[in-house]
């Protein structure tokens, strides 16, 4: 059986083939229903291994989420339109969010959370700062080794720099947005 399984590539139902089979065999399921949970089994460890993989290459510095944020401490944002962002259709319809404010007013944390919400969902993400994006870009020796840069931050569906702002100010203070690109 297990060669069967590698040959198929159902790595994610070789690993849990022995439960299910005894399941199978306590609570007398039938075939259809036993070849559904095999299946089921499979495709959920794909999705899961697919979801690790986008969070890796994402670059995330850490995991945030929408109902993390304390609104309280920034009435000025609108928690509802917050929220509605977080349905994607900038990603959907490409248009670009920049989020603009002085520094420590929770746009990274916003930022991060909407990628959050996009890796749920299976869109690609790549998360970078100013200062990382324009080293990466000006040293590459080469002009195909550029284009090989830039196609790194062009690939994903949602490319989030951060610190724009701070990097453009030359480092004087001032208002860095979260620039979302879809």
């Amino acid at each position: 059986m297990k060669e069967l399984l590698h040959a198929l590539r159902l790595k994610h139902v070789e690993a849990g083939l022995p439960d299910l089979l005894e399941h199978a065999r306590k609570t007398r399921l039938t075939y259809d229903t036993f070849l559904r949970q095999v299946l089921t089994l499979e495709i959920e460890g794909r999705e899961r291994q697919a979801q690790q993989a986008r969070l890796k290459a994402a670059h995330l510095p850490v995991r945030k989420t929408l109902d993390e944020f304390d609104f309280s401490f920034q009435p000025s944002l609108s928690e509802r339109h917050l929220r509605e962002l977080a349905d994607l259709s900038f990603i959907q319809t490409a248009t670009n969010l920049v989020l603009l404010g002085p520094p420590g007013v929770g746009k990274t944390h916003l930022a991060l959370s909407l990628a959050v919400r996009a890796l749920e969902v299976g869109y690609s993400v790549l998360f970078t700062t100013f200062a990382h994006l324009a080293e990466d870009l000006s040293s590459a020796p080469h002009p195909s080794l550029l284009r090989q840069r830039l196609r790194r931050y062009l690939r994903p569906r949602l490319l989030i720099i951060d610190e724009v702002g701070a990097r453009l100010a030359d480092g004087r203070p001032g208002q860095p947005p979260v620039c979302l690109s879809a």
